[in-house]
């Protein structure tokens, strides 16, 4: 199934809007923007590609706030959509925000899905204590 054009261009730009605002450091407004997005894809909200990367966008922002509860909501939702639960990232994303919930097993689960699927490079950029919980289980 395939949103119509209108719909597609319309979430399109209200995520790149999104990015942008995250760009800007302007996460309350980047929320909005990718929660309006969301608002625009059909339900059940799980069969569609593009709740995929929405769900994503708004799991990586309200980590990158610290609202790791809000992230890890999103980031579940995220799993459950379209190629969800092969995309790195978002294992990535989820591993750190339990770790940071102090959710270790689960954490050391999903962070462990994320180094199989890509490696060590997926970590490179972030924070060592994450790479640190899983080294032994390589």
């Amino acid at each position: 199934m395939e949103l119509n054009d209108q719909v597609y261009d319309q979430i399109v730009k209200l995520c790149n809007e999104g990015n942008t605002f995250v760009e800007e450091g302007k996460d309350d407004k980047a929320i909005e923007s990718f929660t309006a997005a969301l608002d625009l894809v059909p339900l059940p909200k799980n069969n569609w590609e593009a709740s995929t990367w929405i769900y994503t966008a708004l799991g990586d922002t309200y980590f990158l706030n610290c609202d790791y509860e809000k992230a890890i909501s999103n980031l579940y939702n995220a799993l459950n959509c379209p190629n969800g639960i092969s995309n790195p990232f978002i294992l990535l994303r989820l591993g750190e925000s339990l770790f940071e919930c102090g959710e270790m097993d689960k954490a050391k689960e999903y962070l462990l899905r994320a180094y199989m699927l890509e490696g060590y490079k997926i970590f490179f950029n972030e924070d060592d204590k994450y790479f640190e919980l899983i080294v032994e289980m390589i």
